[in-house]
């Protein structure tokens, strides 16, 4: 199955867009030049303090403040200057019809300017940034930009795919799994049939492996997936296509811990810094079935399951309860304050104590049977 004409047109017309973006944020610069006037680049401010929560929507929004990046100043002279290699960058991507990894985007514009020893860029812990900052001046999407991150997370399930015209049957995936990708934008990934009554995502690929070797997803019907701890882009992505143009639950298994809860936080409602990017993100009605801290004792854990809480797991824990989208909910509240007094955390896999099979033969069916989640 080939892509369809209707896809690749949409695809032309993106880059078309986007070029006459970069088209503009240049002629701008130039204007003010040609004018007298110093040339400042206005870049969306992705902080916390320019956040909001939108009750309604159940999702983070970015809000209008801005930050001036002109170049005549010192303190961003070189963020300016790298902002517009960047931009440079990708117009030559888009041009060429080719896509670049945030990697070689970075050794694409680092280079050694001419008569100094200063390099545009000496890590890419200075290029990801920009290119967010790229992203959200331009109102583009990475893709649209056309790079990509490394491929992190893994699928397994009732459902085909299209991608770029290979048809790939996650039912047969084997051990591995199917590949996420970073770009699962339609026109590069479509959904064939799928079976699947609901998706499973669960924290790391050591759980996942536990789960698609007694395959699970074969047994409960669903899709399986796994972002390899934080999820990249691609994956919430996914996840959020799935729920959206296909109607699937998304319930999520993750430790019991403020990093799960920050995980999983970050797949419903979306997070501050990618605030730009939650209406194609952020899962409003997504569910955290567990671990829960009342586990220990529901589950009749032994005490080797405990990790001690440190302070700045008490400190996150606190934090996380205080978000807007926490602060009101009664059985969030609950969850985070019974963390807090047991004074200890656990990971999901601490459930093989039990059995090596214990969490997808028992814990997660019991749990979906009794609809047993926060969400």
């Amino acid at each position: 199955m080939a892509i369809n004409t209707n896809t690749t047109k949409r695809s032309r017309e993106r880059d078309q867009a986007t070029q006459k973006k970069i088209h503009a944020l240049a002629e701008q610069i130039a204007r003010k030049i040609l004018a007298g006037r110093d040339p400042v680049l206005e870049i969306p401010t992705r902080t916390r303090s320019n956040t909001n929560w939108n009750k309604k929507r159940g999702i983070l929004e970015m809000g209008d403040a801005t930050s001036e990046r002109p170049l005549f100043d010192l303190k961003t002279a070189k963020q300016f200057m790298q902002t517009m290699l960047h931009a440079s960058t990708i117009k030559e991507l888009i041009e060429a019809e080719k896509t670049s990894s945030l990697r070689g985007v970075f050794y694409k514009a680092k280079h050694t300017v001419a008569g100094t020893k200063e390099n545009t860029f000496d890590t890419q812990d200075e290029s990801d940034p920009i290119l967010e900052d790229l992203e959200v001046s331009l109102g583009a999407l990475r893709e649209e930009l056309h790079v990509f991150a490394e491929n992190r997370g893994a699928m397994v399930g009732n459902i085909t795919l299209i991608d770029k015209g290979d048809q790939i049957d996650c039912r047969r995936m084997g051990s591995g799994g199917y590949a996420l990708p970073s770009i699962v934008e339609p026109d590069v990934i479509q959904f064939g049939k799928c079976e699947a009554k609901f998706v499973l995502h669960v924290e790391k690929g050591t759980v996942w492996n536990r789960f698609n070797e007694d395959r699970f997803w074969e047994k409960h019907n669903c899709i399986l997936t796994h972002g390899a701890g934080q999820p990249p882009r691609g994956c919430r992505r996914l996840l959020q296509r799935l729920n959206k143009e296909l109607g699937l639950p998304i319930i999520c298994v993750l430790d019991a811990d403020p990093w799960g809860h920050y995980i999983y936080s970050v797949i419903k409602q979306g997070s501050i810094s990618l605030a730009f990017e939650s209406t194609r993100l952020a899962i409003p009605d997504a569910k955290f079935l567990g671990i829960r801290a009342k586990d220990y004792k529901e589950c009749d854990l032994g005490d080797a399951v405990k990790i001690d809480l440190t302070e700045n797991d008490i400190k996150r824990a606190k934090e996380i309860a205080a978000y807007p989208w926490f602060e009101g909910h009664k059985g969030w509240q609950k969850e985070i304050d019974l963390l807090l007094k047991n004074g200890f955390k656990m990971e999901v896999e601490s459930l093989i104590t039990k059995d090596i099979s214990y969490v997808t033969e028992q814990y997660v069916p019991q749990r979906l049977k009794a609809k047993d989640w926060l969400d």
